[in-house]
């Protein structure tokens, strides 16, 4: 058996060999994407949790804000393994754009413990800074890539003189220019770890200065006697993040102080963790929509390439082939076709592992570059000759059989009555083809080719749904609850800056305002979470900012608080619930009224935290930590020419809100959903044209015996365009609600996890096109095959029939 196997195959390979090429590319670059796919998830997935192995990481950021604080004490604590104090503040440099100084060379290390117990990263190039140095200085992997500047290059470092400090933390007086001294430094390395990488792709990524900077130049950080500035700090706990509610107790009754903000950075980690998740998944679902359009496209050629070569065959098995030899002859040449496209795939996949993971999980990635995922690769190049060979032997057995059987067809209701209500003979041919296999040797794929349109129809419309709920969230902020365009920063500490309710009167009194909030917020204790709860207190009565909730609704008295969303989550609490709130003033219950979105502020994001009424408030706290001013605008105000008026009447100076991590995150994936969309219209494309190829094909000793009874070439076309037309129509009545309902839920699964308000998508210009393009592209793949009909020669085929 093997010697006649081996015979046909050299002869197939001679004979096809374009073909069995075409082949094995098809196979190649199928298999290349998915396992890039597959890899690149897995690397993806496995990323956060791979570089904290390496770097031990923080596990709390203590932030009490507070000049002079006493961190020996801290330290002292049994449950601190490791604390690295850092500045809160930076410096300029020269060769990075003003716009980008908050991001690139803030909170530089305050003592030596900084990446060495605490932090320590994986080293992407060159080598740490020594700590002793005030003149060097390390990069996160983004820095050369947005500014240009790179290892061994020097930077000009321009510090605040003391004065400076106090003017900007006693009077919020920010300084046009830094006027101290002039450090002309060396970038010795680029690093990663948890703490120092980028939170977004969007990040430019930043300078961190050797600690040897502070040691030498404390008072351009924290003020002429120290006491302006402050220092908050990364700490490490023994027992992992299990020990912060007792670290927690401790740093109470050390500090006097249960107010004290204490960052979860555990917790930071793991929704970092669920980010790359979430990208993971996604790319294993682009992943797994290019496995099913090469099941549909390549196997549909294996098919053909298998039954072709049995019916060549069928002149051996007269002079003594066996069926098994047969079959196994025309699985010989997919097989080998397949082993060679298998490792031109692998080969790919690895080459393309160089630009994987992507989104956020490549800013953590510890070892970027090119991978091998032996496990997946090795699988990969293993089964695909064996799956291959298995749909081979399957279609040389179908083809072999087809010869023999004989059977009744199945026949179409719709076709049926297409032929009773008397529409023309070629629109019921037509749908006959579409609709019903036939049997034996004209047996036509039907059910692949409706499967196929409804299922590229389904995904093209559930992916533009979920594209549109994607950008509609990117682009409104208010789906994350910032409902207001402008904000002051009135005072932090207790102290406010100015007179702030003279500041908020004045600002409530320009044209352009709508309304201002008078937030206050300090940070209590619900069971072991911090909560940063803020006022809900209109400046001018009547005129209110609007809030997002999600559930019930907003407090009305000092008895009620509406919780954050994931406030909530952390706590087990939904509305309706009564909860125990800690602050300086002691404990309060509180009646849980509704769950909505909160200010963002420097400790807590849109979904983090809590509203109170102004008297809930003074029941809860003395004083505060931070003290803002909302100011929503009135629809189409100019954004900069309200806060250039109110700067120059008042001399404050309004902001826009900070934008949530959250919109670039969701705009990281943003591409896949469009990716999905193609690749499921190609597998739509290749299904139906290969059904009307096949059924042209298969069909023609039919479509002879029409044209020999007096049917024209333009009715024979016509049969050819009905049956494209009516696979489209199916896979537009099935596949647009099915479609828009998958794009929903899937968005609606994505929205509650983020957190984002949900509002249904609507992908108005896909729903507009869906029919007209499917109708489209169904006729233009029926132009060569109809053609192909039209210019059959009817003689000649019925004689060969």
């Amino acid at each position: 058996m093997n010697e006649a196997v081996l015979a046909w195959l050299r002869l197939d390979l001679r004979r096809r060999w374009r073909s069995l090429l075409v082949l094995a590319l098809l196979i190649a670059l199928a298999l290349g994407t998915v396992l890039t796919a597959v890899t690149g998830a897995r690397r993806g997935a496995s990323a956060v949790d791979r570089l904290l192995e390496q770097t031990l990481p923080t596990t709390a950021v203590v932030l009490p804000n507070q000049p002079g604080f006493d961190w020996d004490a801290v330290r002292a604590l049994p449950e601190v393994e490791a604390l690295s104090t850092f500045v809160v503040g930076g410096f300029d440099v020269a060769e990075v754009p003003p716009e980008y100084r908050d991001e690139a060379a803030a909170f530089p290390p305050g003592d030596d413990e900084v990446m060495r117990t605490i932090e320590r990263p994986v080293i992407l190039e060159g080598r740490l800074f020594d700590p002793a140095r005030a003149d060097e200085l390390v990069t996160s992997a983004r820095f050369e890539e947005s500014f240009g500047l790179g290892v061994g290059d020097t930077v000009t470092l321009r510090l605040p003189t003391p004065e400076q400090v106090d003017a900007i933390y006693r009077d919020n007086v920010e300084p046009d220019a830094f006027e101290g001294p002039v450090i002309e430094a060396t970038i010795v390395g680029v690093v990663r770890s948890g703490w120092f990488s980028e939170e977004t792709v969007e990040d430019p990524g930043g300078l961190v200065a050797s600690p040897g900077l502070f040691a030498a130049y404390a008072p351009n950080f924290l003020g002429t006697e120290l006491d302006s500035g402050y220092l908050n700090a990364l700490v490490r706990l023994d027992g992992g993040e299990a020990a912060i509610p007792a670290f927690k107790e401790k740093l109470a009754e050390v500090t006097g102080n249960p107010g004290i903000d204490v960052w979860n950075w555990a917790d930071k980690a793991r929704h970092y963790d669920d980010v790359a998740e979430f990208e993971a998944s996604s790319l294993l679902a682009f992943g797994a929509a290019a496995g099913i359009a090469a099941v549909f496209l390549v196997g549909q050629a294996i098919s053909r390439h298998a039954a072709a070569s049995v019916a060549d065959l069928q002149v051996l098995r007269a002079v003594g082939m066996a069926p098994r030899q047969t079959r196994w002859a025309a699985a010989a040449g997919p097989v080998t076709a397949a082993a060679c496209g298998a490792v031109l795939g692998a080969v790919g996949a690895v080459v393309a592992s160089r630009w994987f993971p992507t989104g956020h999980a490549a800013l953590v990635e510890p070892a970027p570059g090119i991978d091998v995922d032996g496990v997946v690769i090795a699988a990969g190049v293993i089964a695909t000759p064996l799956l291959v060979a298995g749909g081979a032997l399957a279609a040389a057995w179908l083809a072999v059989r087809a010869t023999l059987r004989i059977s009744t067809p199945h026949t179409s209701g719709l076709a049926a009555v297409a032929a009773r209500i008397g529409l023309p003979v070629p629109a019921v041919i037509g749908a006959r083809f579409a609709l019903e296999t036939g049997r034996g040797r004209n047996a036509v794929p039907v059910r692949p080719a409706l499967l196929g349109a409804v299922t590229g129809v389904l995904g093209v419309l559930a992916a533009m749904t979920f594209s549109s709920g994607i950008n509609d969230a990117g682009s409104n902020l208010e789906r994350f609850g910032q409902t207001y365009q402008l904000q002051a920063f009135l005072g932090y500490n207790s102290t406010d800056h100015g007179p702030a309710d003279e500041l908020l009167a004045a600002i409530a009194g320009d044209p352009g305002v709508a309304a201002v909030n008078d937030a206050r917020q300090d940070i209590g204790q619900i069971a072991e979470v911090a909560v940063a709860a803020t006022t809900y207190d209109p400046v001018v009565a009547g005129e209110r900012v609007d809030v997002v909730l999600t559930a019930g609704r907003m407090p009305e008295n000092d008895a009620e608080i509406a919780l954050g969303p994931r406030t909530a989550a952390a706590i087990d609490a939904d509305v309706g619930d009564t909860i125990t709130m800690t602050g300086t003033h002691g404990e309060q219950e509180l009646a849980v009224t509704g769950i909505a979105f909160v200010p963002a502020a420097p400790h807590n994001d849109y979904a983090t935290g809590a509203w109170v009424t102004p008297a809930g408030y003074d029941a809860l706290f003395r004083g505060f930590k931070f003290h803002l001013g909302l100011v929503a605008l009135h629809p189409g105000a100019d954004q900069d020419a309200v806060a250039g008026r109110i700067a120059e009447t008042t001399g404050a100076f309004l902001e826009p809100p900070w934008p949530p991590v959250e919109i670039t995150e969701l705009r990281q994936v943003r591409q896949l959903p469009t990716l999905l969309a193609g690749f499921l219209a190609v597998l739509a494309l290749g299904a139906v044209g290969h059904a009307l190829a096949t059924a042209v094909r298969r069909r023609r000793h039919d479509l002879a015996v029409l044209r020999a009874t007096g049917m024209t070439r333009w009715q024979t076309r016509g049969v050819v365009v009905t049956q494209a037309t009516v696979l489209a129509l199916a896979g537009v009545a099935i596949g647009v609600p099915l479609g828009v309902a998958l794009g929903r839920t899937l968005w609606r699964y994505v929205a509650d996890s983020t957190p984002v308000l949900y509002v249904p998508p609507v992908a108005v210009l896909a729903l507009l096109l869906v029919a007209p393009v499917a109708l489209i592209a169904a006729n233009l793949l029926a132009a060569w095959p109809s053609q192909r009909a039209a210019g059959m020669r009817v003689g000649h085929v019925l004689r060969a029939e």
